[in-house]
This record gives structure tokens, C-alpha cells and sequence, in this order.
């Protein structure tokens, strides 16, 4: 099973990006991690993080085509703005967990509204790295066709 980790714009910042909201730990560091998560789960980890919108969606369009069994993706400021992701998301039909950092249902009124939400499995924010981890498992989970409790 082949998973693809998506991060959209200014993540390859985090570590050093506003900490006290996002935390010290590197995209680098997520990446190690969820690589080693995914191995010990019997999934492979493949890592994209762009700036560029339509880097995005061609990456999505072109997940089913490469094997890709899921996706969890930080959609970043897209996430409020990007109907070009909103629908990937739906043509791509892989089920995607949408993950942020920060709880984006806490800070700015306009960050509280996910375009990709709607067309994703799940959500999951707020809390930092973890949030991460937590939508790995969740995502592979419902693969197998398991439960987690």
C-alpha cells in the first residue's frame, strides 16, 4: 500500500514558521517519522510538498495512475481558498485525510472554512506533529478495512 504525504504552501517552513503556532518540529522531521509509521504498518510513504497550486493538483490527478492507495494532505492556505484542490480531491476519488497543525477552527474566521474537507475522509488539527501521526494510522486503518477501537 502506497501512501502519498501532500503538503501545500509554506510547510517546507515549519520548524522555524510562527513556532508558537506551529511548533519547532521540521517538515523533515514529519516526513522521518510518518516513513517510519507507514514501514511498520506494511505501507510505503511518498513525500510532496509544494507552493504552487497546480503542482498540487497534478500530484493528486496523478496518484490513482501511480498506485497510490491514499492521501494525507496539508493543503496549507489552500485549504480556504482552492476550489482547483476541492475537486482533484473529488475526481482523484482516493480517500484523502486532511490534517493541520493548528486548530484552524480557533484562529481567523476565514480559516474555518475547508474547501478539500467536504471531498476529504476526515479531518484532523490542532494538535501540532501528532496531528500528523494520528491521520497516518487513521488513513491506513480504514484501508485494511480495520477499526481502531
Amino acid at each position: 500500500m502506497k501512501i502519498l504525504l501532500l503538503n501545500g504552501p509554506n510547510l517546507q517552513l515549519l520548524g522555524t514558521r510562527e513556532p508558537q503556532i506551529y511548533g519547532k518540529t521540521t517538515l523533515k522531521d514529519i516526513v522521518s517519522t510518518l516513513s517510519r509509521e507507514a514501514l511498520t504498518a506494511g505501507a510505503e510513504l511518498v513525500d510532496f510538498q509544494s507552493n504552487h497550486e497546480g503542482d498540487l493538483v497534478d500530484r493528486i490527478g496523478s496518484a490513482p495512475a501511480e498506485g497510490v492507495s491514499g492521501i494525507v494532505f496539508n493543503p496549507g492556505a489552500y485549504t480556504h481558498t482552492s476550489v482547483a484542490i476541492r475537486d482533484a480531491i473529488a475526481a482523484a476519488a482516493l480517500p484523502v485525510v486532511e490534517v493541520h497543525m493548528s486548530n484552524i477552527f480557533g484562529r481567523e474566521e476565514f480559516r474555518a472554512r475547508s474547501f478539500s474537507a467536504p471531498v476529504s475522509v476526515g479531518l484532523f488539527c490542532g494538535f501540532g506533529a501528532d496531528t500528523y501521526c494520528w491521520a497516518l494510522r487513521a488513513l491506513i486503518t480504514k484501508l485494511k478495512g480495520e477499526t481502531i477501537c
